[in-house]
């Protein structure tokens, strides 16, 4: 099951998943932090790494051990969204879907508000 965190930011059973694979291959505890920043041809961008630890300040969200981490900066861009992992003919990746985003960019990755 989906957890999902007071500002209705949710990391899917599929992102929990795969975070526990990359986890498993890479011998070490990962989290995926999702940033929104400026930029992109839409106007804000979406970023995401793998780390190890959370800052402080970071929202954490929770999912059959696995974890999703998001700052403080971002929470608002991101309220009500769904952070997956999608395997598809295009590719395999991580990708939010965000019921704020006005209008997306063809890769995805820039949107709008």
């Amino acid at each position: 099951m989906a957890a999902r965190s007071p500002e209705g930011i949710v990391l899917a059973d599929s992102a929990a998943r795969r975070l526990d694979a990359l986890s498993q291959a890479e011998g070490r505890e990962l989290m995926l932090r999702v940033a929104v920043d400026g930029g992109g041809c839409s106007g804000f961008q979406y970023r995401m790494e793998l780390i190890e630890a959370a800052d402080a300040d970071d929202l954490v969200i929770q999912a059959h051990g696995r974890a999703l981490v998001v700052d403080p900066v971002s929470v608002p861009f991101l309220k009500g969204s769904e952070v997956a992992y999608v395997d598809e003919l295009a590719g395999a990746q991580f990708v939010v879907r965000n019921p704020n985003a006005a209008s997306s960019c063809g890769c995805g990755v820039s949107f709008s508000i």
